[in-house]
């Protein structure tokens, strides 16, 4: 359940971090049942007075690029999925999008190689990416335009403000030191009001001080930029050692022949789980399971390197572009048997 007051205050915190843009004309293709197509892509228009352009009521990345071209739109709204596929359509030159000067994504990890193609992409634009859930009433944190180079391709920025943040031990809750992974923990005004119904749920993920627990980890750096390593749940466990599937990710990315990949956990008796990388593969090219894992070699400890691979077109999303990591689990332990 999120409140008005959390919708409203949500939007001008966003304002304040992005005072500069007051005539902007906003480009969202993103489903109004989601927490970011509903607040800050539609309510930041309705709140500053500016024009929202809605190109489809489902999603047409053609329409997406009609709709730019012809409204002169200035910023772009978008998972990073739906960005990529507007980078990468055969159209997109009969279009002109100098008019963008902002990109604004979110709702999935974006890495850094995302973030420079899409300022290649689009020279005239800054890659924005901001970090939050439903339950935090869209992004409790975003880079900006005045962010240092260096963070504000790598990292989803500071808080909003009146937003707390904070890393900690998923099971005690004590704040872990700077840099040092851990559960990230919001609190503020945009905190949602609980789960309708559900109250079990609700003091599950709000302590009695007010803090909402993500269940995403992450790390906070010395200048409180932070930055998201992925979900608690995904964390895989092998033979005792903790492993984020973004590391491994960011290495297989890397490969020539890779368009990208995702890492999950399997189970293994003797391990506890064993790793699984989901591999799309650019047009045309070709890889082995050998050759990817000695890409990994040097780069990567050895218990980090995947044992298994899987080689499809895609992978299972949601409807703005999230992989569903339950799905491929399912479809690769039914693949290996396990």
């Amino acid at each position: 359940m999120l409140s008005h007051h959390g919708f409203v205050n949500n939007t001008k915190v966003y304002y304040y971090r992005n005072p500069v843009d007051t005539v902007a004309t906003i480009c969202n293709p993103l489903p109004f049942f989601h927490v970011y197509g509903m607040t800050l892509a539609l309510g930041q228009p309705v709140v500053r007075g500016q024009k929202a352009v809605i190109p489809n009521p489902g999603y047409d990345t053609h329409d997406v690029l009609k709709a730019i071209h012809t409204y002169r739109c200035t910023e772009l709204a978008g998972a990073p999925t739906m960005i990529t596929d507007i980078i990468s359509h055969p159209e997109r030159s009969k279009y002109d999008l100098s008019c963008l000067t902002k990109v604004v994504m979110g709702g999935n990890i974006v890495t850094p190689e995302v973030r420079k193609l899409t300022e290649k992409e689009f020279p005239g634009a800054k890659a924005w990416v901001g970090y939050g859930a439903t339950e935090t009433t869209t992004a409790a944190t975003l880079v900006s335009h005045l962010d240092p180079e260096s963070k504000r391709l790598t990292t989803v920025g500071r808080p909003f403000a009146f937003v707390e943040l904070k890393i900690a031990d998923p099971n005690t809750g004590v704040e872990t030191p700077v840099n040092e992974p851990g559960e990230i923990w919001v609190r503020g005004h945009n905190i949602f009001l609980g789960y309708y119904g559900d109250e079990e749920k609700t003091r599950e993920a709000i302590t009695p001080a007010g803090w909402y627990k993500t269940g995403d980890l992450g790390t906070l750096d010395e200048d409180g930029y932070l930055s998201v390593i992925g979900r608690l749940k995904d964390m895989v466990i092998r033979g005792g050692e903790n492993i984020y599937p973004i590391e491994i990710e960011a290495v297989l990315n890397a490969h020539p022949a890779v368009e990208e990949c995702l890492v999950i956990g399997l189970p293994d008796e003797r391990m506890g789980e064993e790793l699984c990388a989901w591999v799309v593969l650019k047009p045309d090219a070709k890889a082995t399971d050998a050759e990817l894992k000695e890409f990994c070699k040097g780069k990567l400890s050895h218990f980090k390197v995947p044992r298994y691979f899987v080689y499809e077109a895609d992978y299972p999303k949601t409807a703005i572009g999230k992989a569903q990591k339950n799905l491929m689990r399912d479809a690769a332990r039914k693949k290996f048997n396990l």
